[in-house]
């Protein structure tokens, strides 16, 4: 039986809100059980100087807690004067998920940076962070081409990410913070919407893990980034 009561292949309640700030090109509000990340999009028309008058965009992004997303408060970063090893980690995991699904050449030389900040963690912070900040890009993105500063859609799919362990023995999708603080193997699966793989993180927690045992966890990741894909062109109307 996992800790929440879920069936073995069983998400977490997935919503997801758009247009929840006024600024942002693109924003929403990702919620993946007690897991809530507010992921923003923002344009600029420039590019990093080492992509100038190469015709191609760029999407980078950015990731942080806030000090009480956790049960006992963290302290800033900004406070300690630089960004921790984990924080830097998942950000570039972020971004070059979601460049994943980009036509950068189509994109024009612009670049979007998606901010997610994590308001509340219960595990899969950085899952949560690759699918709402894809939301955020897709919207982006529409409001370049209703103005028609862009041609052509520059999105070639959608982008998702879940998590899956074994937790007790036993392969589960979606491991929520008592599950992911004591799974025996932890992965993390990102994928595009039509199924192809961007970069699969596992680890073994203390115990090892067998080629079955990978292939039912990969098997119910493929069922859970099918429901977050769902999920997504829900949100964006799609």
């Amino acid at each position: 039986m996992r800790p929440s009561g879920r069936q073995l292949d069983q998400m977490r309640s997935v919503s997801i809100e758009t247009d929840v700030t006024k600024h942002a090109e693109g924003s929403c509000l990702i919620k993946m059980g007690d897991t809530h990340v507010l992921c923003t999009a923002s344009l600029e028309e420039r590019v990093p100087p080492f992509l100038r008058n190469k015709g191609l965009g760029w999407v980078t992004a950015e990731y942080g807690m806030l000090p009480r997303s956790t049960s006992s408060r963290m302290r800033r970063e900004a406070t300690a004067g630089k960004q921790g090893g984990r924080t830097v980690e998942i950000q570039r995991l972020i971004g070059r998920s979601l460049r994943a699904g980009v036509d950068r050449q189509a994109m024009g030389e612009r670049q979007i940076t998606v901010d997610c900040d994590v308001i509340q963690a219960d595990g899969g912070t950085r899952c949560a962070s690759i699918t709402g900040g894809w939301v955020a890009l897709r919207l982006a993105v529409n409001k370049l081409m209703k103005a028609g500063d862009i041609i052509s859609d520059p999105l070639t799919d959608n982008v998702a990410a879940v998590s899956c362990g074994i937790y007790a023995g036993q392969p589960v999708l979606d491991l929520d913070y008592p599950e992911d603080s004591e799974a025996g193997t932890d992965g993390n699966f990102v994928a595009t919407g039509s199924g192809r793989l961007i970069e699969v993180q596992m680890s073994a927690e203390g115990s090892t893990y067998s080629r079955d045992e990978m292939n039912k966890l990969m098997d119910l990741a493929d069922k859970g980034l099918a429901e977050l894909v769902a999920a997504q062109n829900a949100a964006v109307g799609a």
